[in-house]
């Protein structure tokens, strides 16, 4: 007798042991979550997200106790008129407000210093400086105290209009727009999930089982991620993946569990009990659970090879929500489904009892590659249903033409993003329903020149001090001729450290954070006035860094990292692919499909979002550019998704080939008994990814859209044109080397050659027949 796998020896275990299963899953949810609650968040750190030549330069700074601080801006104007077209100030009344401001702000612990005001060049607004303690990172949490002081300096000082902008106060607004996106979406999400579910099952109780299931996972991974920020620091957008692919994930295992279940229970009718059903399920679709979810766990490890804090907190969610949702399908699901099943028995022996009709799951649900042998003796091909049909009906008629025609149009899809130009999102992105972006822009109005700020920091020892006070100064003289450069203040802007080793300069630039201005006039610094002056002195450590220095380095990072990124995952998808189904030819197929539906969505995402058509029905601001995290985002959240689909789809098709189908039927027979259930699937990521479309923040708009896309063209061509059209040409090679398929082949040969009686004697016979 062959050996239960652990799947099934888990399932039978939970099926027989119901309560306990449930109840030692709840527990596991409540120790999770309590000890995330005990152990508590630990978030990343300035240090934690430093790359390249900026990152160096902060580091530098920070050990030199001059850390890179964030500065609010006061702005104060006339009353009458706008800022658009300000009124004259009123020098005593604008004094006044000066003087009143610098005193508020001085008192509070968050600020470390409130500089002398500046006058724009018209004269009519006046901008206040106050710097913040502590580091940019933790920024958003002081600023409420002086937002507040602003707000009682106007109320102060009706005659004029005051407010305050700057990074902090922008970014507190980023992450609230953020909190109140992310609800939005879930809002959409959850009932669009529920309607889903309603449809394929028919039924409310097994609606609420992939919900419950998806709910409990992500709340047990959000206190494992809890403590899991202790080794891997938290950037804040751990907790957004773990409920967007949660969701995701969940419910599919769910839903594919749930469908063989009640394929198994159509087939029995009625003479296998609940448990007995429960652990046929876990026989075939608890084990392409496990082999799906490894399979994303895997392909999620990539991020890691990025070196990138960002990238760490995402793949530390992700790989523990699909951990976390593949235990719950193989634990506690088969207990729920017994529990359901005794009770739908119960239900049908009372409405028997009573004389009632007997609703009967064979009346309503597909047997798939599970019905006997007999029925397919003539090798017909099962008839799907009629929109499947018209679907399939293309790769089942003409293969190659298909192929040839699918593959083009993805090709063509692919096209724009031969084009595609990478981009660090910056401050002139974000949404102006954003109060401190508005005050941005009247802050960039008046003064243009602070738009770009770039630091140049020096170490060197003590003695050199002057030295290198002087090639700085050298530095800024330059600087102010260059027409890319431009500086407000007569004198230079220099900070020296206490220890006199560390130095730092800020210069500006009148151009948004994103253009090829501000690029180049960091470049020019850099490559130019850098070495030509403080550059020369012996024994001296220069970097630059900014925001637009950061956006260069990070970019730079992300182009290095992602051809090791990307070569790990195609590694990873043809090793799985052909330890799942012992055949290197759909492992190089996968990997071919992988890149086709990945290279058509960034081809879409660029068509869309690197130039301005779309800007105001999608309502963005284009960068003329991808943000430069989505490609490398997209390529492991797809590869991962899409083995989830592979392996769901396929592992139909080489079961019903183990049964002795051919391949043909078998491919036909595969993809129609699984379509429903992977479509409903596609259906809800789709969802949870469109709504982001609708999100504020730039970056998660162009996620929320190429996952959309790819999903939507991994589902809907990938699976139903190009992968059986493939797989139809491809015939019995599919399955190459592996011998398992073809020795299928010739036992369902024999079977058939022997007399009905001896064949329903030989055990063989009975296997084949009962589609076992």
């Amino acid at each position: 007798m062959r050996k239960r796998s652990v799947t099934v020896r888990v399932a039978r275990w939970s099926a027989l042991h119901p309560w306990r299963a449930i109840t030692g899953w709840l527990l596991f949810v409540a120790l999770c979550l309590g000890g995330g609650i005990a152990a508590g968040m630990n978030s990343a750190t300035s240090a934690d997200f430093r790359v390249g030549e900026a990152g160096r330069a902060e580091a530098l700074a920070a050990e030199g106790g001059i850390p890179m601080r964030s500065t609010e801006h006061i702005l104060i104007r006339a009353a009458a008129g706008s800022w658009d077209d300000p009124g004259p100030l009123d020098e005593a009344a604008a004094g006044a407000a000066v003087k009143d401001v610098t005193a508020r702000m001085k008192a509070l612990p968050e600020v470390a210093a409130v500089k002398a005001p500046v006058r724009s060049t018209d004269g009519r607004v006046l901008r206040v400086p106050v710097e913040l303690t502590g580091s940019e990172q933790d920024d958003q949490d002081r600023v409420p105290p002086l937002q507040a002081q602003t707000a009682k300096a106007a109320e102060a000082h009706p005659e004029l209009v005051i407010e305050e902008t700057g990074d902090a106060s922008v970014s507190k607004g980023v992450d609230g727009q953020r909190d109140k996106d992310l609800k939005f979406s879930e809002a959409i999400t959850l009932p669009v999930t529920l309607i889903t579910l309603a449809v394929v099952f028919g039924s409310v109780v097994m609606v609420g089982v992939p919900l419950l299931l998806a709910i409990t996972s992500i709340m047990a991974t959000m206190g494992l991620a809890m403590v899991a920020s202790h080794l891997l620091p938290d950037t804040g957008v751990g907790m957004s993946m773990i409920l967007l692919i949660g969701m995701a994930v969940g419910v599919d295992y769910t839903l594919f569990y749930l469908k063989r279940e009640r394929e198994e229970r159509a087939r029995a009718g009625g003479r296998l009990t609940s448990e007995a059903l429960v652990e046929a399920a876990a026989a075939t679709a608890g084990r392409a659970i496990v082999v799906s979810g490894l399979a994303v766990i895997v392909s999620t490890t990539a991020l890691f090879l990025a070196r990138d804090v960002i990238f760490d907190s995402l793949a530390t969610g992700t790989i523990l929500v699909v951990a976390v949702a593949v235990v719950s399908s193989v634990t506690v699901l088969p207990a729920l489904l017994v529990k359901l099943g005794r009770r739908a028995e119960r239900r049908a022996a009372k409405r028997s009892a009573r004389g009632k009709p007997v609703r009967s799951y064979a009346s309503h649900e597909s047997h798939g590659s599970h019905g006997s042998y007999e029925s397919h003796e003539s090798y017909g091909e099962k008839k799907p249903g009629r929109v499947w049909n018209a679907l399939l009906a293309p790769a089942r008629k003409r293969p190659a033409l298909t192929l040839c025609l699918a593959v083009l149009a993805m090709l063509g899809l692919a096209l724009p993003a031969l084009d595609m130009n990478l981009k660090n999102p910056a401050r002139d992105s974000f949404s102006r329903e954003i109060p401190a972006m508005r005050g941005y822009d009247r802050l960039l109005a008046a003064f243009p020149e602070q738009r770009v700020r770039h630091v140049v920091v020096v170490r060197a020892e003590a003695s050199r001090a002057a030295d290198v006070r002087a090639a700085l100064e050298k530095l800024d003289r330059r600087a102010q001729s260059d027409p890319l450069l431009s500086h407000p203040s007569p004198a230079p802007l220099l900070r020296t450290s206490d220890d006199r080793r560390t130095t730092t300069l800020e210069l500006n630039a009148p151009h948004p954070t994103y253009s090829k201005n501000a690029e180049d006039s960091l470049e020019r610094i850099r490559h130019e006035h850098l070495p030509a002056t403080v550059g020369k002195l012996p024994g001296v450590e220069t970097a630059v860094t900014g925001e637009v220095a950061r956006g260069v380095d990070y970019v730079g990072h992300q182009n290095e990292k992602l051809p090791l990124v990307l070569g790990f995952l195609l590694l990873m998808t043809f090793v799985m692919t052909v330890l799942a189904f012992r055949s290197v030819v759909l492992g190089l197929l996968g990997v071919v499909l992988n890149l086709l539906s990945a290279a058509s969505a960034l081809g879409i995402l660029v068509l869309v979002f690197q130039g301005d058509w779309a800007e105001e029905l999608l309502s963005f601001i284009s960068l003329g550019g991808i943000s430069s995290r989505v490609p490398l985002f997209l390529f492991v959240i797809l590869f991962g998704l899409s083995m989830d689909y592979q392996v769901f789809v396929v592992s139909r098709i080489r079961e019903a080939a183990l049964n002795g189908m051919p391949t043909r039927q078998a491919v036909i027979d595969g993809i129609t008994s699984s379509a429903k259930v992977v479509t409903s699937a596609a259906i809800v990521m789709v969802t949870v990814f469109a709504s982001f479309v609708m999100l504020h923040i730039l970056e998660m708009k162009q996620m929320g859209l190429v996952l959309a896309v790819a999903v939507l063209l991994d589902a809907f061509v990938i699976r139903v044109m190009i992968l059986p059209a493939a797989l139809l040409l491809l015939g019995r090679a599919t399955w190459w080397p592996s011998g398992a398929i073809r020795r299928a082949e010739a036992r369902a040969a024999e079977a058939r050659r022997t007399p009905a009686p001896e064949r329903a004697a030989h055990p063989e016979g009975r296997r084949i027949a009962q589609g076992r």
